[in-house]
Order: C-alpha cells, then structure tokens, then sequence
C-alpha cells in the first residue's frame, strides 16, 4: 500500500465518523409515502432499448407540480399534469400512428413538447406536438425537419429550461458526416433561424452531437483525430457569423501505448459552461488507461479548462476490487453516465458497470458506480466506488436498473432499485460532494415487488425539491399494477 493510499484510507474512515455515517443499511429514510394508481405499457420491439427519452417526468419551474409523459397504449402516450399532492390535473392523449416513434420530451414556461419521428417510403420527418400546461389543450403537430428515406434519422435538441428547440439534419458523403443543417425554434414553436454547420475542414470525425442553449447557442461536440481529439464548436444565435471552436487531444501514443477514446459524455452545467468526461483506453487490448475531464468555457475566459487525468492504476483496481468482493484484474463494461455540478462548482462525474450475460435476450446486470469529484478549479479532489449489484431481464434493463442522481447544495443523492437485507425498494445514498464520502444506503419504504416482472420504472424517477421523490413503482402484494407515488424523506 503507498502512503498516499494509506492517506486516503484513513481521511475516508475519519470523515465517516466525524460525519456520522455509517456503513450499516437505514431503514429510515422515508417519512412520508403518498401514491396513486398509474397506467403504463411497456414499449414492444426495438423501441424497448431506445433511450431517446430516458427521463418522462419534469417538474415545473414553479414548484406547483410535475407533467409526465407515459406509453399507456399501443396507439398513443398520454400527457399528464399532477400537482405536488399527486392530484391529477388533465390528460391529454398524443396518438401514435404506424412508421412513429418518440424522438424527445421537454417542457418550457407554457407547454409541454413532444417530438415524434416519422419514418415511411416517401421520407422521414419530426414533428413537434405542443401541450398547454395550464389546461392540457393539444395543439397540432407541426413538422420541423424532414429529409429522404434514405438519409440519416434526423434530430433534434430541447434547451435545459425549454425556452428553444432546435432540429437538424445530416448531409453525408458516404459514412462521413459533412455538414449539419439546423433549424431554430423558440417555445411557441415560431421560426428564429436556418444555420449550417461546415465540417469540410474536418476530415473524419465521430459521434457528432448538437446541443442548444437557453439562449439558443448552439454546440457541436465531436470526436477527432483518429478517435484521440474531442472538439466543441459553438454557433451563436442570430446573425453572427463567426465559429468559436475549441478542441483538446486527450489520446495519443504514451510510453508506446496508442490511446484513444471509448466513451464520451457533453453536458451544459449550471454555470453556462460546456463539460466534457471521456474514458481513453489502449487501442490495442481495449484496457482502460484513463479518464480526462474538459470544461469548455466560452461564456467566461472563452477558453478551456483540462483536467489532470485521473489514471485506472492497479491500485485503483485494488480499490474496485475491495468494494466489489470480486478480483478486478482491467476494468471492462464502464460507460460515462452523468455529470452534475454542485452549489460551489464541484464537479462530479459518475460511470457506471452495466453489461449483459450475452446475447440480446440475456439478463442485464448493473453494477459498481465510478464517482470522481473535481474542485471548482478543475483539479480531481476525491474519487468513491459504490458497490451494487442489479440484473433484470432483458426488457427491463434500461428501465428498471442502473440509478437515478440529483444535487442540492453540495449534496449528491442516488436512487437505485436493489435487495438489500432480503428488502426489495428503492435506497437512497447521499454523496457529500466536497469529499466524496457516501453515506449508507437508507431504504424507501415502498417494498418493491421482486419476482422478475417490471417493478420500477426509472424514467419517471424526479425529484421536486431536495426531500421530495417521485416514482412509479410495484408493491411487492398480489397485484400487478404500478402506482405513482411521492416519497418525501428526512
């Protein structure tokens, strides 16, 4: 064991005990639960998979309540506003015709969004049905993009607080990406501007994505150079015409080793600034080699921010290993899963084991979460490994496993569905996000249904304020429907 090592062991185990955090299951946590009955249909056929909209609830900017968006039949989703008491307000049902699926869900000041995407012999298109969050009136779709058949599925970005909607297109030669056409909307759906994105100068790139702003800034992040560049090219609204772009090498060829990128997570944060986390790994023998964390600040200095990379060391896979039980030799199925920033700019960035037992029907398992904390410079300041062990079938692995993050102040909350103690429901884990230490799992309450049939559907998981949850769960009683319920805890 270094002494750097032996440091942070006993810093850990000071903290637990100055904090009064224990190690032990708290079956505590809930004060209150409130439920109601609630009507879901599992999607059928691919669609099962799509992770276009993994999250269905929001909470209105007013604290007055959430809307959801639910499948409740194979023709259609249904739009509903409850208030904080779980009391129904309206439902407005959004038809579902033969060739449409669900491209994107959002919420503005005035209305809900639902993006559909339509697929037939004549071409493709997203239309955009808007509802009125005061009385649940629908209005009709309004089509926002359309390409051929052929083309590339088209896409589309709702801003963070609703106000823009942005659609856009690919224009390709052969597999590569060679512009993107894109067109800006505000919240009621009114044109503000064409704009087209020239990536002629490029050469071969990856993963392009396009992200909007409240403001209607507009942010393309790829993935460079041989899978070894991540890039960020921001479009101002409006008439100007310049192209900010800013871009950072976090692969390359180190000690003979050729790096590159395996995975990669964008996010605009609370500060207006654009982050990026990318896991690198050895090309070779695909062995994760590091994780590099970028903040794309073009608000303030208009520059960058990189990191220190934080490398998968043996002795971090000792680590892994003690919290796992398992002997932990390379680090394989980790994918980046979230990026939230708390009240005094720490950032936390959170990857995730998922894997399937092989083949496509096989039992889906999630496993340990990755956490790295960054101070508000930047600089990694802690890293937490949170043992879990879930596994659902197949149809249910994007839905009812994995976890669901919020931060209030500088406190990091984590929900997972697990049997812990023989006690199947939903636990909760709070992260303090200046030192990373992770308090006990505490126990819901809500004695989730455990017999391999859906009993918990994370998209609906929110929260509306720091002790308020809501979820749509199963009891574990004779019954096989879910309910919503609103779960507020100490």
């Amino acid at each position: 064991m270094t002494q750097s090592h032996f440091k942070y062991i006993l810093r850990r185990a000071w903290l637990l005990g100055a904090l009064g955090w224990g190690l032990t299951n708290n079956d505590a946590a809930a004060q209150k639960v409130k439920s109601a009955p609630f009507s879901y249909l599992p999607e059928q056929g691919s669609d099962r998979y799509d992770m276009r909209v993994p999250t269905k609830t929001l909470p209105l900017a007013d604290g007055s309540g959430f809307v959801i968006l639910a499948h409740q039949s194979a023709g259609g989703y249904s739009v509903e506003r409850y208030d904080a008491d779980l009391k129904k307000q309206w439902s407005t049902t959004i038809p579902i015709t033969p060739g449409e699926t669900l491209e994107a869900f959002g919420r503005g000041s005035k209305q809900a969004l639902v993006v559909l995407h339509h697929k037939d012999d004549a071409g493709q298109n997203l239309a955009v049905v808007a509802v009125n969050l005061q009385n649940g009136q629908r209005s009709p779709a309004k089509v926002v993009m359309s390409v051929s058949p052929r083309d590339r599925r088209p896409g589309v970005s709702i801003s963070p607080n609703g106000s823009r909607l942005l659609a856009f297109r690919y224009l390709t030669y052969g597999q590569q990406v060679k512009s993107i056409a894109a067109t800006l909307f505000d919240q009621d759906l009114l044109k503000l501007e064409d704009k087209t994105y020239d990536f002629r100068d490029l050469g071969d790139f990856f993963s392009p994505a396009v992200h909007v702003a409240n403001d209607g800034t507009q942010y393309v992040t790829l993935v460079s150079d041989g899978m070894k560049k991540l890039t960020v090219r921001r479009y101002l609204a409006g008439p100007a015409s310049e192209v900010k772009v800013l871009g950072v090498p976090v692969g390359g060829v180190f000690g003979g080793r050729t790096v590159t990128v395996r995975d990669t997570k964008f996010t605009v944060l609370g500060d207006g600034s654009l982050y990026a986390a990318a896991l690198c790994a050895d090309y070779a023998t695909g062995e994760y080699y590091s994780l590099k964390v970028v903040k794309y600040d073009f608000s303030g200095s208009g520059d960058m921010k990189f990191s220190p990379e934080f490398r998968f060391t043996p002795a971090y896979l000792a680590e892994v290993s003690k919290a796992s039980g398992l002997d932990v030799k390379r680090l394989d199925d980790v994918y980046l899963a979230d990026l939230l920033l708390s009240a005094d700019k720490q950032l936390v960035v959170i990857a995730e084991k998922h894997f399937e037992e092989g083949g496509s029907e096989a039992p889906v398992h999630a496993r340990e979460l990755h956490m790295f904390g960054y101070n508000e410079f930047g600089a990694p300041a802690w890293h937490s490994i949170v043992a879990k062990d879930q596994v659902a079938p197949a149809v249910d692995a994007y839905t009812g496993i994995g976890f669901r993050a919020a931060i209030f102040g500088n406190t990091l909350q984590l929900l997972t569905l697990e049997n812990l103690n023989k006690k199947s429901d939903l636990y909760l884990r709070r992260v303090n996000t200046q030192t990373g230490v992770v308090g006990a799992p505490e126990r819901l309450k809500l004695n989730v249904a455990d017999d391999q049939q859906l009993a918990y559907v994370k998209d609906f998981t929110a929260w509306l304020g720091e002790k308020t949850i809501i979820g749509v769960s199963r009891p574990s009683k004779k019954s096989a429907a879910l309910q919503l319920e609103k779960i507020v805890v100490k």
